[in-house]
């Protein structure tokens, strides 16, 4: 998981990263700068957004104003000293998720992390197909709540299969919708992506783990549903 954090503080940022990327293994990005970290959250893709409303230059109201304007559905929790009510209600009907007031318990900030993560996965965003849920904002896939981490063009293939379930792609097809390349039908590359797709959403040894990908010999693969 990709984390943005804006804070002006740098004791906190170097606080907060160390923690999630030793203890959960998330890849956080530091900002100290309002201006600079709107740039960010605009032009890179980020899973979530830890954002202190009292920023130099642009403050995180504008921040959050600013990404919601232009249809970003970058999930936000802002981080702040203790909001007034008006506050608190300011910065959720500007856009953010959640909220929570300093000083904080890392725990407090994973817990809240990985709960609005499960809500970004019950949204209107998300493609399910039995107990695999794939958010398209994010690229992240859930099984049974558990997140999985794609590739490009895992997420891709992903998408590709849960929109044509239970019908059968051909390998030219798949190379077609993931790739941009000419399709050489020597080449193995879309049986290495599928592998590696499997080895991620696939768990179950002991018989059918659905959804599936099953292999049609000398044609392609086609993605079994439970029902």
């Amino acid at each position: 998981m990709k984390i943005l954090i804006i804070e002006s503080d740098k004791r906190i940022t170097q606080y907060l990263a160390l923690a999630l990327e030793k203890e959960e293994n998330f890849q956080v990005t530091e900002c100290h700068c309002g201006a600079k970290g709107l740039k960010l959250a605009q032009n890179e893709k980020f899973d979530i957004l830890l954002l202190e409303i009292a920023l130099p230059k642009v403050d995180g109201f504008s921040i959050i104003s600013k990404l919601r304007e232009i249809g970003s559905d970058l999930p936000i929790i802002v981080l702040s000293t203790q909001l007034s009510l008006e506050e608190k209600v300011s910065v959720l009907r500007l856009g953010a998720d959640d909220y929570i007031c300093k000083p904080f318990h890392i725990e407090e900030v994973k817990a809240r992390i990985y709960n609005l993560r499960r809500r970004c996965c019950n949204s209107d965003r998300n493609i399910q197909v039995d107990d695999l849920v794939l958010n398209t904002v994010t690229h992240i896939a859930y099984k049974n709540n558990i997140p999985i981490e794609l590739s490009q063009k895992e997420y891709l293939l992903l998408c590709y299969f849960m929109q044509n379930v239970n019908k059968i792609l051909t390998r030219q097809d798949i190379q077609n919708n993931i790739d941009k390349e000419p399709f050489d039908i020597k080449s193995n590359l879309i049986d290495v992506y599928v592998k590696r797709l499997r080895n991620k959403i696939q768990s179950s040894k002991n018989g059918p783990d659905y959804p599936y990908i099953k292999s049609i010999r000398g044609i392609g693969y086609k993605m079994i549903t439970k029902f």
